[in-house]
């Protein structure tokens, strides 16, 4: 069984284009500075090319007629200094404008940039949590097969549960992401558990649980219940995900029904281990989100809103995407993709950068 724990591995080159386009925007603003420097150079050169002209038409002008043709030079070199600051000006202008448009569109590109990663960290966490759900549907398919279980729920007196809990309390020794299990009869009763000394709970009714009543429709031993993320009063108001399978006489697939096994995983510590290893470097604008098909939240990386807050996620019928939201925050989200037989209950990762 793989921990939850592990960190979500993703690579970190992403940060390499984020370099790259800071490096050319700040290269193309000292481009854009250097133009703007050399033509008010060229400009001021021209002024005082238009102020020798001007001395020299004075000067020739005083001069008479012998200073006539000195006067037609300096003409000439007054249209010349006119022409040069023209096209300096509008060098400067031109040059302006295209820097400031490469800028801006270095801008769009990088944010591009940010929200397909963002998207892709996104696709990781749900992928991530799909995979350990997954082996949570094997795990409780699997022990609905175990002899003591069988025989409690065929025959449920005193030492049947007592073996049925201590056989449950051994596996729940080896899993460790579990709080409890539960062996319920078809009324609903609780036969056994797995940690009666911490939770009791034997003798206790689950009819009224909407899990219970999926899992008693279930046609075979190959069916399960994967319930959405609730908190469980019998379990200290936890918040757990409940998988249920039947179990059946024989521990055959297609025995006869026995009883319902509910599997308690511990969802806090282990969700909270995915959004925590969900790599967005520094940016303590970054928020991590496991949010419902609702829009709950089910987990979040600043441990804010869960199971209270809906995030106002709009998908337009895509299961991917990345948009400003009202606020002006970048909203990055993926559907699940589910998993082996696991199809996933209309999760998303969600990735929020707040604007700022």
């Amino acid at each position: 069984m793989t921990p939850v724990s592990q960190s979500l591995a993703v690579a970190e080159g992403d940060g390499d284009t984020a370099d790259i386009s800071a490096l050319t925007e700040s290269l193309t603003a000292e481009v854009n500075r250097i133009a703007c420097d050399k033509t008010r150079a060229i400009q001021q050169i021209t002024n005082q090319m238009k102020m020798l002209a001007l001395n020299a038409l004075i000067e020739s002008a005083r001069a008479g007629d012998q200073g006539r043709g000195f006067a037609v030079v300096a003409q000439e070199v007054r249209a010349v200094g006119q022409q040069i600051d023209a096209l300096a000006g509008d060098l400067e202008s031109q040059l302006t404008r295209r820097t400031g448009a490469l800028m801006s569109s270095i801008a769009r590109m990088t944010e591009r940039s940010l929200g397909d990663r963002m998207v892709d960290l996104a696709l990781n966490a749900v992928e991530l949590i799909d995979r350990n759900l997954y082996e949570r549907t094997c795990d409780v398919r699997w022990w609905a097969t175990d002899s003591a279980v069988v025989s409690c729920a065929a025959d449920p007196g005193d030492a049947a549960r007592a073996y049925a809990s201590e056989r449950l309390g051994v596996i729940l020794a080896a899993y460790t992401v579990y709080l409890d299990l539960w062996l319920c009869g078809l009324d609903g009763t609780i036969l056994a558990n797995g940690r009666p000394d911490r939770f009791a709970v034997q003798g206790g009714s689950v009819r009224e649980e909407a899990w219970f009543r999926e899992a008693l429709a279930l046609r075979t031993g190959d069916d399960y219940v994967a319930g959405d993320i609730e908190r469980q009063s019998k379990l200290g108001d936890a918040q757990v995900a409940t998988y249920c399978a039947t179990v059946r006489e024989g521990g055959r697939a297609d025995g006869k029904l026995l009883g319902i096994l509910a599997i308690h995983f511990d969802w806090e510590p282990q969700a909270r281990a995915i959004v925590d290893g969900v790599r967005v470097g520094d940016d303590a604008r970054m928020r991590v989100l496991l949010v419902d098909r609702r829009l709950r939240v089910l987990a979040a990386s600043d441990g804010v809103g869960i199971l209270t807050e809906h995030v106002a996620l709009r998908t337009d019928g895509h299961r991917a995407g990345c948009a400003h939201d009202p606020s002006g925050a970048l909203v990055a989200f993926h559907a699940t993709p589910g998993y082996e037989t696991y199809k996933g209950l209309g999760w998303y990762g969600v990735i929020v950068r707040k604007a700022g």
